[in-house]
């Protein structure tokens, strides 16, 4: 298990003086939360801390950054993101809490405040970690992506910036920004998309451009495919798998141009053959199939994916 800092004891404590205070005899929504401090900030939204004052507790506040806050397609976005939250309740998985407006009108939604690291920031310092604390990462990861895909869910964003590691031994799948979910047909949710445009940053999603982040993104993820479905997000887990194990990810290239023909057309290296430590066989070979090109290739649902990542991989190791 990884051991994170402990979060601040100004968060923990319980007092009576906040246990026992009079709830106010007329509930004012905008009046509940107070003491904002900005923690994140994604393509369009606001990630930020402050303090619900009728539970006495600090929790997560997630809105749209001003320039988007009056656009009727991404406040859609965001009440699809808390209820998909709200409703895929499993141990990896952010408890979502309220979904409301504003003073002003505007959608918001609040959300257990966690701390911890993300695997991005754990993998800034892989030296520090064994491949079991990192394996263990992986595998609630795909827990929480088999529970999500029952229901009906893919991700669609799958990275290490969105996998994170609480200080108890948590590990949450963050960010349902991005999900997909079909009517009950079977149809896929139409959002009306313009054609897509360059993507502009390795990092960027949103209206207009391919979802997810390139170097993770499955190659129908980019090419936009209507029929695109869960197995992306295999595709995605299979690539933050790949980078675990060599330290690098599958994609390569400078520019955003050369990373996306890379996902489309490059058959990654062997991750054996990109490090100079030894790897496991089975995980490689895991990360490989994820990594195919065509999705019927792949390993077609998290339930296969997962028999193979609880086997004993520890004994089967190749050289670099």
């Amino acid at each position: 298990m990884l051991n994170f800092p402990q979060p601040p004891k100004s968060y923990e404590s319980v007092f009576l003086e906040e246990t026992d205070k009079a709830l106010p005899e007329k509930i004012d929504p905008r009046t509940r939360y107070a003491f904002f401090s900005t923690i994140a900030k994604g393509g369009k939204s606001l990630i930020k801390s402050c303090k619900d004052l009728h539970l006495s507790r600090f929790v997560c506040y997630k809105t749209l950054k001003p320039e988007f806050a009056n656009d009727k397609v991404e406040q859609l976005r965001l009440v699809r993101e808390a209820r998909v939250s709200a409703m895929l309740q499993h141990p990896n998985t952010v408890p979502t809490y309220e979904l409301g407006r504003d003073g002003r009108g505007l959608p918001y939604f609040t959300m257990k405040l966690v701390h911890g690291y993300t695997l991005r920031e754990i993998l800034d310092y892989r030296d520090r970690y064994d491949l079991t604390q990192l394996m263990d990462l992986i595998l609630q990861v795909a827990y929480a992506l088999e529970y999500a895909h029952t229901h009906g869910v893919a991700h669609r964003d799958v990275k290490p910036e969105n996998i994170l590691a609480g200080p108890y031994g948590e590990v949450l799948l963050l960010d349902w920004g991005l999900a997909k979910v079909w009517h009950p047909d079977g149809t896929a949710v139409e959002e009306d998309e313009p054609e897509p445009s360059i993507i502009e940053d390795l990092s960027l999603t949103g209206q207009g451009k391919a979802q997810g982040t390139a170097h993770y993104m499955s190659p129908e993820q980019i090419n936009l495919d209507p029929a695109i479905d869960f197995r992306t997000d295999i595709f995605s887990l299979g690539a933050v798998l790949y980078e675990i194990l060599c330290g690098h990810p599958p994609a390569i290239g400078e520019k955003m141009h050369e990373v996306i023909s890379s996902v489309l057309n490059d058959t990654p290296g062997m991750p054996s053959s990109r490090c100079g430590q030894r790897i496991p066989a089975l995980l490689e070979s895991v990360a490989m199939k994820c990594l195919q090109k065509d999705p019927n290739a792949r390993f077609q649902s998290m339930d296969e994916l997962l028999m193979l990542l609880q086997q004993d991989w520890r004994s089967d190791l190749v050289s670099g």
